[in-house]
């Protein structure tokens, strides 16, 4: 039996290592050389890992005792053999030599088809046609910028995206934007006329307020799109409404200075009503319509990055399409970014941007068996949540990011101060909120369904491996009506404690993670801690 219990670990994962000593395996240890080979290999590869290197000394220590030097020992005896466990950053880093056909390696190949930016989105835009399932429910519209259609696609989506928003900016009593809602006089008319008859020449000054014909425009290419979207399914290669309709470069600098700057709006009564009639009809046929705001931020990120490298939000058209070919961020090729809709309308708590990591096990994709683990924590960003201020600090929650800010002053003393929450307190949190039922009617079920949906679309372009698994971390936002809208999916999630929260579960995952992949193997009816059996085709 000894002969099947030879494991091999590269990385920092010191309680996989206590945990299968425990169980009677034996270390092949990698030799220094091999450990130079395996950074060298984590730094270059692009899809790269949330976990970092560790030292072999530290990690050496963290685990459990090593009497005798037995382990080494036996390390030693062992070092000629193929190892039968393999559980690594990335499968990239794996010598091919040592992985065979019988052997369990914690990898599958080319699941960057949806654990990259870039991958998600081609494969999620490519849903349609595999599922009957619409990603618009559940994942925020994202473009490549590398790819021509898309970057068109893009600039479309932004321009609609800002007629919709000059909308709902119309018909909101004063708040966070100055609206004056008036019958206009004939005089305003005429002066407004003269503002916009002749954008090109005219002289426009921060706090002058906009005429109606502004949002006369917005009516109009809101009207065309929504021609468009009822007989889509009638005539899919139908183009994108209003491409040269109006001076879209004058529109967008009209509805900056509206959303941004400051600028009131003045428009009729009957224009009012128009625009909630019309907001209420394009809810209808667009999912997203509520989530996206009214001030147009989109989120540019490096196609193949993680850990919140390079992440960039932005409320200009024109800052987007030149920060995707002027900025650099490492092993980024040029064109490869993705830029995708921000979710304005989001749950926070204490005023504060969070969002949930959630780990769910794939342990076959023929068939497609998956499994979801039912505890998950929040991670909390480190400034005050706003629209009007994109710093990162404020708008992206990874704990790599969050490290490099000190709380704000401004910051709810709420927040816990390591910036993590498990599950069970997010939920006596929807409980205090008068949402007790929140986590489990609307929250776990729309994370799995994202989850499975993201799967299926993948699911051809993965590499097969019996008998190996793959361990994965999505990352959710929740919006104002706790819909959850998945952002990312990430291989190799980071198993460094950043907290008492994650240390304890992180500690059990893992532990979980070996019951299903290895203990149950022998018996089926051993405990598998929190994973659940959520799919099996």
């Amino acid at each position: 039996a000894q002969e099947k219990k030879i494991f091999m670990v590269q990385g920092p994962y010191p309680i996989i290592r206590r945990l299968l000593r425990a169980r009677g395996w034996v270390e092949r240890k990698l030799p220094d050389t091999g450990r130079r080979l395996e950074q060298h290999r984590g730094h270059q590869n692009k899809q790269q890992p949330e976990t970092g290197q560790s030292n072999g000394k530290k990690e050496e220590e963290q685990c459990d005792d090593n009497p005798n030097g037995i382990h080494d020992l036996m390390s030693y005896l062992v070092r000629d053999r193929l190892p039968n466990f393999i559980w690594t950053n990335f499968l990239e880093a794996t010598d091919r030599q040592l992985l065979q056909q019988d052997n369990v390696v914690n990898h599958y190949s080319r699941v960057d088809a949806f654990t990259t930016k870039e991958g998600l989105c081609l494969s999620l835009q490519n849903l349609p046609w595999i599922e009957q399932a619409d990603p618009n429910t559940f994942f925020p519209r994202c473009y490549r910028l590398g790819n021509m259609d898309e970057r068109e696609a893009f600039i479309d989506d932004f321009r609609l995206t800002a007629a919709r928003s000059l909308l709902k900016l119309a018909v909101e009593e004063a708040g966070d934007m100055s609206v004056r809602t008036e019958q206009v006089p004939n005089s305003a008319k005429r002066a407004g006329e003269s503002h916009t008859s002749h954008p090109k020449h005219s002289t426009v000054w921060p706090g002058c307020p906009l005429y109606p014909e502004l949002v006369e425009e917005a009516l109009e290419v809101c009207k065309q799109h929504l021609s468009v979207l009822q007989h889509q399914d009638i005539d899919r290669s139908t183009p994108s409404p209003c491409r040269t309709c109006i001076d879209w470069d004058y529109f967008l600098q009209e509805y900056y200075r509206v959303a941004h700057e400051g600028a009131e709006l003045v428009l009729t009564r009957q224009q009012r009503k128009q625009c909630q009639n019309l907001l209420q009809r394009l809810a209808e046929q667009l999912p997203q319509l509520d989530m996206e705001g009214k001030f147009n931020v989109w989120i540019l990120k490096p196609g193949a990055e993680s850990q919140g490298r390079g992440i960039i939000c932005t409320t200009r058209l024109e800052e987007a399409l030149q920060l995707a070919w002027t900025c650099t961020a490492p092993s980024v090729q040029m064109g490869r970014w993705v830029v995708q809709k921000y979710v304005e309308r989001l749950l926070t708590i204490f005023g504060t941007k969070f969002d949930i990591r959630q780990w769910f096990l794939v342990t076959d994709w023929k068939p497609l068996t998956v499994w979801f683990y039912q505890d998950c924590y929040l991670r909390f960003c480190s400034w005050p949540f706003s629209l009007c201020h994109l710093e990162r600090a404020r708008h992206l929650c990874n704990v790599s990011v969050q490290k490099c800010y000190k709380t704000s002053p401004d910051q709810d003393p709420r927040v816990p101060p390591d910036k993590i929450w498990s599950n069970k307190q997010f939920q006596e949190y929807l409980a205090q909120m008068g949402q007790a039922d929140a986590w489990h009617q609307l929250l776990v079920p729309g994370m799995k369904a994202a989850i499975l949906n993201t799967l299926r679309s993948a699911q051809d372009r993965v590499g097969f491996r019996k008998g190996s698994f793959e361990l994965y971390g999505a990352d959710f936002l929740v919006g104002e009506d706790l819909q959850p809208w998945l952002l990312e999916i990430n291989s190799c999630p980071t198993m460094s404690p950043s907290s008492a929260v994650t240390r304890r579960l992180c500690a059990n995952v893992q532990r979980d993670t070996l019951r299903l992949v290895l203990d149950r193997k022998e018996n089926p009816t051993c405990s598998i801690g929190a994973f659940e059996l959520i799919y099996k085709e």
